[in-house]
């Protein structure tokens, strides 16, 4: 085991992860389990007091201070293809291919970009030592979400980056087919996304009960209309969890080929998965202070469905 200091101010609205052992799982990548081991061990302090109560409920401004125990990775390096859109010596930006899982759970060991991950960078190492169980992993998307995502090499990155993601300055563009003869050309949707309080897998938008629910903001604009569905651009104010699926299956206009937030509507033989993706990132570089911004071409299979759309009036 080692130790690794961490600090952080909580800012209320800017993350889903508003219990304190969630919002360390999300901030340093390790398991929220793990995480909670160390906060009964009452290594952590909020706002200079001891907290041990792993469901902490965090306040606006809350100070995090501490030190987490971390534990050598029992991950295995993977040789997985990777697609790297820019790299340097503290962090990386890769086009992540639809069907790539992010991380490792607690049933799947193998085969996901964290593995990856720990082969290609097995000389240089990754945030958190190549310790934890998300090494690197700054933020994340859908198993089925193609495009590019930030990952750090080191804990300084990590910390700047993920403080970007609670400030908002750490940006994504999406790009979306979704279902549906859209009455405007742009809009906001403004609903609040909590865990779907049947299917417990699925998130929701949950309407009077604040409790259960986060503030989460989405801003869309159409690149172009077919007959039974558009093109979007999307930017997030908020970052929940399926965050873009949900809202447009709420505004009954859901992502084509996507069955879980859409159902039988969605289903399509030009395209297998969710149409979403992730063209284009921008971020403030942890050390140089400069601002990279970086874009990638649309995958073969979002391509497809496209040309399929423009040439059908079915």
């Amino acid at each position: 085991m080692q130790k690794q200091a961490i600090h952080f101010i909580y800012k209320a609205e800017t993350t889903d992860q508003f219990r304190l052992d969630n919002f360390l799982a999300a901030q340093t990548g390790l398991s929220r389990s793990f995480v909670q081991r160390n906060i009964k061990s009452g290594s952590i302090t909020i706002n200079g007091e001891i907290i041990t109560k792993t469901g902490q409920e965090l306040k606006d401004k809350d100070c995090i201070n501490g030190f987490l125990a971390v534990p050598e990775s029992e991950l295995k390096p993977e040789n997985i293809p990777l697609t790297i859109v820019y790299e340097d010596e503290h962090l990386a930006v890769i086009n992540k291919s639809a069907g790539l899982i992010v991380h490792p759970t607690a049933y799947l060991r193998e085969g996901t970009l964290v593995n990856a991950l720990l082969y290609k960078y097995q000389s240089e190492g990754l945030s958190s030592s190549n310790q934890g169980e998300r090494p690197g992993i700054v933020h994340r998307l859908d198993k089925d979400t193609s495009g590019l995502m930030v990952v750090a090499k080191n804990n300084k990155a990590h910390q700047h980056l993920a403080g970007q993601l609670q400030e908002r300055t750490l940006k994504r563009i999406y790009w979306a087919i979704a279902i549906g003869n859209f009455k405007e050309s742009s809009g906001t949707i403004t609903a609040d996304i909590g865990r779907n309080l049947i299917e417990r897998k699925k998130m929701a938008v949950i309407v009077n009960n604040s409790s259960k629910a986060r503030y989460a903001r989405t801003f869309w604009e159409i690149i172009e209309q077919f007959s039974k569905a558009a093109l979007l651009k999307i930017s997030l104010d908020t970052g929940r969890t399926h965050q873009i699926r949900v809202h447009f299956e709420y505004i009954h206009h859901p992502l084509l080929g996507d069955p879980v937030y859409g159902g039988k509507r969605t289903q399509s033989n030009w395209i297998k998965r969710q149409a979403l993706h992730a063209k284009e990132i921008s971020f403030i570089h942890p050390i140089s202070q400069k601002v990279l911004s970086f874009a990638c071409d649309l995958p073969a299979d979002f391509e497809f469905a496209l040309n399929k759309l423009k040439t059908s009036t079915v």
